[in-house]
């Protein structure tokens, strides 16, 4: 078989890590790609989002199964004009993908579906987003509607800082992205990251896992796009995870598929797990980023199966097996660690060299997802983005996960990068 994978990211480079290990892959391309993942197979150049190139070049590669990995291109229609070429493709339509594209669109969704989540308004108007606000509690939670690179979630805990924001972000604060906002109520929780890989109809559930959002250590300062993950939760036990199945994940793929809108691909639900179970905070239409780097890593299995069924369907008469093949009930414990350029998430630097990364992999159950990066002109691999690595790593526990995963960052050498210290502190607390 030869795999496509779409995107430049650490979740990508993870995929196809993972991808090129099953036995019936011959070949794996990356479009855009990085530098690690041009060391797994031929990365070209083309723009995920712009249909007609990547028409184009799959045509011109002909690949068996297409995995696109980020949600810009899936809100584009991308799946959807591959399919219509005739290839098989992992990854919701455009029409389904507006779980992650319109936090309006979603919380409309869960409330016909009587899905389990935060109350909430959805405003184009200042004036009566404004007035709606004075009608919530502090924390107020206001949501950029469409693709904000993970950044477009803002809680506030004071009413004036939380207009500030309002007004900050219809006006033009993430662009097109939020003159459509949601405010919803604050819920009590912690939170989890629950994954499901579906053709529409069956599902395979993943170990849960959870990330780290916040800059900080303690879960302080600016929200990321993630600053390390790690898997299995205990957040969520068995009990937790198959109301998940039941007030969730069921609903919406039977209401989905009920409204002309079947779900394929991998299914992100983020929960807050509250004292009345599981509340929905968002879906999203991809694998999360570090979570998939974590999840990749403590497969022990072919994940390919799962990925083309998926695409193709007949997952309910398989799932069993196709879940054993991937090995999901003999999952390592994993951890991941970002390393971020300073300045992170506001304005950084690009072009600092990073040097150790081999070192880092020569560590035992260690890998390094690259995200932000680049060759320069002398072939050193420089950072170009904010979140630049993901430090990964198994273990026998999470306690020993986590320890070879700093294991893995003290061997980087990169003088301009950080990292949080405390990745899975509420597990091993």
């Amino acid at each position: 078989m030869k795999i496509l994978v779409v995107g430049s990211g650490g979740r990508e480079h993870a995929l196809a890590w993972k991808i090129a290990q099953s036995e019936i892959v011959d070949e794996v391309f990356c479009a855009p790609g990085n530098p690690g993942m041009d060391e797994i197979g031929p990365c070209f150049d083309v723009d995920p989002t712009d249909l007609h190139k990547m028409q184009e070049l799959v045509l011109q590669i002909s690949p068996d199964l297409i995995v696109i990995g980020p949600e810009a291109p899936l809100a584009a229609g991308l799946s959807d004009a591959l399919r219509a070429r005739g290839f098989d493709v992992f990854g919701p339509s455009e029409k389904a993908a507006q779980l992650e594209s319109s936090k309006g669109f979603s919380k409309d969704l869960m409330k016909r579906f009587d899905i389990p989540t935060a109350a909430y308004g959805r405003f184009t108007d200042l004036t009566e987003a404004l007035d709606f606000l004075e009608t919530m509690s502090p924390p107020y939670v206001i949501k950029a509607d469409g693709l904000a690179a993970g950044k477009g979630v803002v809680i506030c805990d004071e009413l004036e800082e939380a207009e500030n924001e309002v007004e900050a972000m219809m006006t033009g604060k993430f662009g097109d992205a939020s003159t459509e906002i949601v405010i919803e109520e604050f819920m009590e929780g912690e939170e989890a990251s629950i994954f499901v890989l579906t053709d529409g109809d069956g599902a395979i559930y993943l170990p849960p896992a959870q990330d780290h959002k916040r800059v900080g250590d303690g879960d302080t300062g600016l929200n990321t796009g993630g600053m390390g993950s790690y898997a299995p939760a205990p957040v969520v036990d068995p009990r937790m995870m198959e109301l998940v199945q039941t007030l969730i994940v069921e609903p919406l793929l039977s209401g989905m598929a009920e409204e002309d809108m079947p779900y394929q691909g991998v299914l992100y639900v983020g929960i807050m797990v509250t004292p009345s179970g599981p509340k929905v905070v968002e879906f999203n239409a991809r694998f999360g980023d570090p979570e998939c780097q974590v999840l990749m890593a403590g497969l022990p299995g072919d994940i390919v199966p799962a990925l083309l069924t998926c695409a193709t369907g007949g997952l309910v008469h398989g799932h069993r097996e196709i879940a054993e093949m991937m090995g999901v009930n003999a999952f390592q414990p994993s951890a991941c660690v970002v390393m971020a350029t300073e300045g992170y998430p506001e304005s950084y630097p690009k072009g600092s060299i990073i040097e150790g990364v081999a070192d880092a992999n020569a560590v035992e159950g260690v890998t390094v997802f690259q995200a932000g990066t680049d060759r320069d002109s002398d072939g050193k691999l420089i950072a170009v983005g904010g979140r630049v690595l993901g430090v990964t790593a198994v273990g026998m526990d999470l306690k020993e996960a986590v320890s070879r995963a700093y294991a893995g960052v003290d061997k980087i050498d990169w003088p301009q990068g950080f990292n949080r210290k405390d990745i899975a502190w509420r597990a091993l607390k």
